[in-house]
């Protein structure tokens, strides 16, 4: 009898779902906690980290390019460097996608390793610009230390997508269309500085990469950039949220986690309709004017458009079948849940009709109605945390 009672206590332990909490006690997880985990796990394996990892090989791919351009146009080959600047304009369009599709989720390394000011701040500091470019120390300087010394010695208005966008896109026809920059209006430090500071927003693209996903499960190339310029992460954000609860985890439980997701897409939703579109459309100041992002590529709707996709994401999954937070807002409210995602869908809908360049067209009414469209997102993305807090 005691072996048999043995034997059934041990398939008890089989069966049983049990974590471990902070303080290394087993529990088992209540329903509620079970149904989040089974949202935030795919969440991180789903949606955080194939998005970081196709901004980090794209930004590999941009760096490449900047590099080439810069070594055909020291060369005297204007024709190879003019290709390579179309080339990492493409490169550069494709990394800012993900940089977008990644906002509502810019906690965790993003933020805790100033990430998001360092490769994302404007508009451009173009006085700072121009006298940088004209100090033959600081360009002998970044010529040699390259990523690693616009790092560690520039600030965030010269660094980032906005400064490489000014180097690769040039407008036209009254600033109506945005093209390839010609070479003829770059000369050899304009090349050496886009090439550096690319490198730099390489480096913290797989950063961001490694610190959802670890250091082993990133490529030997990636590995190897990290090492080198010292930008190991010293955190593992992925596993603490997907171990919510755990020993570790930052999260003391998983509906923490899933209230950190809710309030990552409520943050950014807030910044595009109150910063990103909201400055240039009802500031009066020549700050609020010149707020604009992505100005030279005549990305700024794109950019707005895909921060509601990264809401959606995270909301709902990136792909069809993704077990989400939506899944638990639906298990207790099929009419809130529907209206989240209606406001998505609205919020999308209003900003494509919002013409190029914002520059020009900022204060249109198609603005407001943009803004209104986010600010019912908002209410509905709040009604939904409050569903995870009180159920």
């Amino acid at each position: 009898m005691p072996m048999y009672f043995a034997i059934g206590a041990i398939m008890a332990t089989g069966i049983t779902a049990c974590d471990k909490d902070n303080n290394g006690n087993n529990t088992e997880l209540s329903a509620k906690e079970k149904t989040l985990k089974d949202a935030v796990v795919p969440f991180v394996d789903k949606t955080v980290v194939p998005t970081y990892k196709s901004m980090a090989d794209e930004a590999i791919k941009l760096m490449n390019a900047c590099n080439e351009a810069k070594e055909a146009f020291i060369k005297g080959d204007k024709a190879t460097a003019q290709n390579k600047i179309s080339e990492a304009g493409n490169h550069w369009k494709e990394s800012r996608k993900y940089w977008e599709l990644s906002e509502a989720f810019l906690y965790g390394a993003a933020g805790d390793y100033n990430i998001d000011p360092h490769i994302d701040s404007w508009p451009l500091d173009k006085n700072a610009l121009d006298q940088l470019l004209n100090n033959a120390g600081m360009m002998n300087a970044i010529g040699e230390g390259g990523g690693a010394y616009v790092s560690a010695n520039l600030g965030y208005g010269l660094l980032g997508f906005h400064a490489i966008e000014y180097m690769l896109f040039q407008l036209e026809n009254n600033g109506e269309k945005s093209v390839a920059r010609d070479i003829n209006t770059l000369d050899k430090n304009k090349m050496i500085y886009t090439a550096a500071v690319a490198e730099d927003l390489c480096f913290q693209c797989i950063r961001l990469e490694a610190s959802w996903v670890g250091m082993d499960n990133i490529t030997e190339e990636k590995q190897n950039i990290l090492t080198e310029n010292e930008l190991e992460p010293s955190f593992n954000y992925g596993e603490s949220m997907k171990n919510s609860g755990q020993g570790g985890s930052k999260y003391k439980n998983f509906t923490d986690a899933a209230q950190e997701i809710i309030q990552g897409c409520i943050d950014i939703a807030d910044e595009v309709r109150g910063q990103k579109i909201g400055k240039p459309a009802q500031g009066s100041s020549e700050e609020d004017k010149n707020y604009i992002e992505s100005p030279y590529s005549l990305n700024s709707i794109t950019d707005f458009a895909d921060n509601i996709r990264s809401i959606s994401n995270a909301y709902q999954g990136s792909n069809e079948g993704d077990k989400s937070v939506s899944d638990f807002i639906a298990s207790i409210s099929s009419e809130k849940d529907k209206a989240v995602k209606d406001a998505i869908v609205k919020s999308i809908e209003t900003i494509k009709k919002m013409p190029e360049p914002f520059a020009k067209h900022a204060k249109e009414q198609t603005s407001i109605d943009a803004m209104n469209a986010i600010n019912t997102l908002i209410t509905t993305l709040e009604e939904a945390n409050n569903i995870i807090t009180e159920n």
